[in-house]
Order: C-alpha cells, then structure tokens, then sequence
C-alpha cells in the first residue's frame, strides 16, 4: 500500500506540469496583459513594471522561472493586488472554501447515504419516491438558479439570514452557501445508494443472510452497507471537485472571499500568477482526493489490492 500512495504521488508531477504547461500557454495566448486596463503610463514606468514581474523576457525564460519559483513553494506576486503574493490570497481565501465547500460536502455525504438507504429499503414507496424527486430537483436545477431564490426568500422575505457577505465564519453567513452546496451533493449522492443498496440486496449472499433468520436492519448493518456504499465513494471525488467549479458561482452570488470568486477576478483581471496558482492548487487537491478514494476503496474493500 505504502509503495502504490507513493507511486501515485509521483505521478502526480507529470500530471502537474502538463496542468501548468497547458494554462501558462493559453493565458499568455489570450489578447491583452496584465496591466492593460491601468489608467495610462509613461513609457518608463510600464519598462519598470515588466522587468518588476519579469514579463520583459521571453516567454520561455518566464515559464522556467515561474516553474524555479514553484518548486521552492512560491507562488510568485499577483499583478493585481498590491503587495500581495498568491502564497497571500491563497492562505486567506482557502480556509473560507474549505468551511463552506467541505462542511457541505460532509453533511452531503451524512444525509445522502441516509436518504439512499431509506429509499433503496422502501422501495416505490413515498419515501422513495421523495428522495427521487429530490435527486432529480438538484440534478435540474443549477446554482446560479438556487441560489438567488434562497437569498430572495431567507434574506429578503423572510428577514431570517443575511443576503451575503462574510464576517469571520459566523454560522450566518454560511448557512445558505453550504445549503446550496449541500443540496445539489446530495441529489447525487442519494440517487448513487439508493441504487446501489438495491443491486446488494438483491445478491445471493444477501438472501442467504435473510434465509438464517436475520432481522432486516442486522443484514443491512452487516452485509449490506459496506459493498453499497463503494460506488457512493467513487463519486465523492468528483463531486469535491465539482463543488470547487460550483464554488465559482455560490462564492460570486453570496459575496463570499474564497477561491472561487479570488479565480474569477484573476482571470476578469488576467492576473496570471494568481489563476495560475489556483490552477495548481485546484489540481493538487483533485489528485489528493482521488488517492484518497483509492485508499478508502481498498479499506471497505479487502479484495482490492494494489500492486
């Protein structure tokens, strides 16, 4: 196992450079520079400003020194904000995503396996047919949708929670972000067991487990659950990172200082450096997540071995 965590981790640099490699070209290919939208200067200070962030050389020497930079843990400086470096924004707007986009995620994954068995062991019945319903709710309807509606009703109808904003991760302003976040996670996830739970229960072993008496909750406990809840697990990967491109949207409708809107004007303000680091660091969580998947397979899983 430890020689298969390491080898994965490995393969996460060729990963990482093509990543790199591919958004460096397409961003520099893009018309317009960094400072194109600043109110118009000498010719000398714009001289200065160039060789300050090195875009003076050519492309190649640029993309070797940014590369220089990330292997000692250096994002570089952002052309936008002032006496910032990505390193900066970075480290202030990723504790925000991470409690909105991972406290959803988790109570996501806590209800939707709750809602699943429900159905899946009540079968065309009403609960079943609501957790459906809901499953196809969140699948139809997009955040951009969702969450103005939920401003519109709790912040100005109903005067229950503010209509955006962030003041130190008071409950408040992260209830409706991660109520968003958490509903569409949820449809997923709820359709996911729910259709899994019934594939187990209807297998052989299962039927022998009921043939020797064992009340239902004892076969779903011990039986049941485990194999059904691995493709539960398969899909939480790619709905962490579904919730970092949904995080573009929620983090833009509530004014929330995250990555999401931090990505958005980096690239409205073709802040290189900082697009660029997200984009590393985006990947990086993507292939951490991924391992951890693997690794959570083979826990629930013995069979599975890696070699």
């Amino acid at each position: 196992m430890w020689s298969y965590t390491l080898r994965r981790l490995l393969a996460t640099i060729p990963t990482l450079l093509i990543v790199i490699t591919v958004c460096y070209i397409l961003l520099h290919a893009a018309p317009g520079g960094p400072f194109d939208a600043e109110v118009k200067v000498s010719e000398a200070v714009m001289a200065n400003l160039q060789a300050k962030y090195h875009l003076d050389l050519p492309l190649w020497q640029q993309y070797l020194h940014y590369l220089n930079n990330l292997a000692h843990g250096d994002l570089g400086a952002s052309f936008r904000y002032a006496d910032w470096s990505v390193n900066d924004l970075v480290a202030a707007a990723l504790p925000v995503s991470l409690a909105i986009g991972g406290g959803a995620l988790l109570i996501s994954f806590v209800i939707g396996v709750g809602l699943g068995i429900a159905a899946g062991l009540r079968q065309n019945s009403m609960a079943d047919h609501g957790v459906m319903l809901i499953g196809n709710l969140g699948s139809v309807f997009p955040s951009f949708v969702i969450g103005p509606v939920l401003v519109l009703v709790f912040a100005l109808w109903l005067h229950w929670l503010p209509a955006g904003g962030w003041d130190d991760f008071k409950p408040a302003f992260m209830v409706m972000p991660m109520a968003l976040l958490t509903f569409i996670n949820v449809a997923t996830i709820a359709r996911v067991m729910r259709g899994s739970l019934l594939e187990v229960l209807n297998s052989n072993f299962i039927r022998t487990a009921r043939a020797k008496g064992l009340p239902t909750r004892l076969v779903v406990m011990r039986h049941a659950l485990k194999p059904a809840l691995l493709p539960v697990i398969s899909v939480m990967s790619p709905l962490a990172i579904s919730s970092i491109t949904a995080a573009l949207v929620t983090e833009t409708v509530f004014s929330l200082p995250g990555l999401g809107k931090l990505i958005v004007n980096g690239a409205g303000n073709r802040d290189y450096t900082l697009v660029l680091g997200l984009v590393v660091l985006i990947t990086v969580i993507a292939v951490t997540l991924n391992l951890l998947v693997d690794l959570a397979y083979a826990a629930l899983d013995p069979k599975i071995r890696y070699h």
